[in-house]
């Protein structure tokens, strides 16, 4: 029934396409969580129950960042192999890829249970939400294991060249999770900790169907317990282009939450808004995400097989298709934000704080469609250093410190804390686009 593609032949932006589209489809699926979550809450609870999943989903986020970049790791090395047709260093490190996973899940799992308080204190959490968001938070941070279980199979079969059957997992997550969202609030009023199990219990039930169904079918893992061992060589190259994605994805999470922690201070309004924000965030750059994951997947085959150019050339359809989704949502934020709004929640409050936030930090769908992009396809070269380096830089010197500027002189004032984080990728896209352009003068040399 699939078929994993051969992105080394044919069609460019075809083979792009073949492969994007579901990544696409399972990245809006996957961002429904979120917001099924703050949209069952904002519809039955009060305002500082929105305000607690607008904050405990940034904390959440941080798994999910470490996470992201080990997987893009897996699917990279994954593809490179494939790329070059070795399989047997395919299964090794897939071995070590789920072997890898269930440590770092239980590591995670108890990290961010001892540390959930302090880390809602150093946000500001407001007091009438914190023990809200602290038991959402909590809930959520229990299911770790299966956060660690879907997305590490998830990567590994993309590395294969197979987008399809990930986007069919975590489509069975999404019908459970939208099921149990309103079971658990509406009909047995758990509030806020009954949004928290609905995504638990929605990850468990993906992963447990993904492990059945590829046990059942003739994956090249077997699944079998004698090979869930780590291979210490593709352990060590798994940690070298993993780590680094990690560790940027990290960087930019911390400025982010320290920006959710200087709006928490202006009240539960403000950190709603925060929340329904990245909300839209998310659903806004989920074409510049989806091609940019699926663009390093593509880079890692063509690298593999000794195609760079094919994979440069890649690079500018993303690009462009990336741009064009992203400009209509800065079209509807710049024309009707109140609209947008009003979809998480119809506070008249909440509304009036997010209308200037909505129009200033909307420029940012723009500028990220270009930034992922290119990162995605630095990463698909294995430039994952550089890429952690540049992330980081943004996030440490540039986003962090206008973030505490404004909050200083401007904390009243949400349009001009909006225009921080598109000022910052529009830097971001200068530099890495110059980046991307030397090396593509290198790879027309060769």
């Amino acid at each position: 029934m699939f078929r994993n593609h051969d992105l080394t032949r044919g069609s460019i932006l075809k083979s792009l396409l073949l492969f994007a589209i579901p990544y696409l489809i399972a990245n809006i699926l996957q961002s429904l969580y979120g917001a099924v979550d703050l949209y069952v809450v904002g519809a039955y609870c009060s305002a500082k129950s929105v305000a607690a999943v607008s904050t405990g989903t940034q904390v959440t986020q941080i798994i999910t960042s470490l996470i992201t970049g080990l997987t893009l790791g897996s699917t990279i090395l994954i593809g490179q192999y494939s790329g070059s047709r070795d399989y047997k260093r395919v299964k090794e490190a897939i071995g070590t890829t789920l072997t890898v996973f269930a440590g770092v899940a239980l590591i995670l799992t108890v990290l961010m249970l001892l540390l959930k308080r302090p880390l809602l204190a150093l946000l500001d959490t407001p007091a009438e939400s914190f023990e809200l968001t602290a038991k959402y938070v909590a809930i959520c941070c229990a299911g770790t294991i299966f956060i660690c279980g879907y997305n590490a199979i998830s990567a590994i079969l993309r590395g294969c060249g197979d987008s399809v059957r990930p986007m069919l997992f975590v489509g069975v997550a999404c019908i459970v999770n939208i099921v149990l969202d309103i079971v658990f609030v509406k009909f047995c009023g758990m509030g806020v900790g009954g949004t928290a199990a609905a995504t638990v219990l929605s990850q468990a039930v993906s992963m447990t169907a993904a492990v059945v169904y590829l046990k059942r079918s003739r994956f090249i893992f077997d699944f079998k317990p004698a090979s869930f061992r780590p291979v210490l060589c593709a352990a060590k190259n798994l940690a070298r282009i993993g780590i680094p994605i990690s560790f940027q994805e990290l960087m930019v999470r911390i400025s982010f939450l320290y920006l959710m922690a200087v709006m928490n201070r202006c009240g539960v309004y403000a950190a709603a808004v925060a929340g329904i924000s990245g909300k839209y965030d998310v659903f806004a750059m989920l074409c510049a995400t989806s091609m940019a994951s699926a663009l390093t997947a593509f880079t890692a085959h063509n690298i593999g097989a000794g195609k760079p150019l094919r994979a440069r050339r890649a690079l500018w359809y993303a690009v462009s298709l990336a741009l064009f989704v992203s400009a209509l949502f800065f079209i509807w934020a710049q024309i009707g934000p109140q609209s947008m709004i009003r979809v998480f929640s119809h506070d008249e409050n909440i509304v009036a704080a997010g209308v200037p936030f909505f129009r200033s930090c909307s420029y940012d769908y723009l500028m990220v469609a270009l930034v992922f992009c290119l990162n995605g396809y630095l990463n698909g070269r294995q430039k994952t250093v550089w890429t952690m380096v540049s992330c980081s830089a943004g996030a440490l010197f540039l986003r962090i410190p206008l973030v505490w500027y404004f909050g200083q002189h401007y904390a009243d004032n949400l349009r001009m804390l909006g225009m921080i984080a598109p000022a910052v990728s529009g830097i971001m896209a200068c530099y890495t686009l110059a980046y991307v352009l030397c090396e593509g003068r290198k790879d027309s040399a060769k």
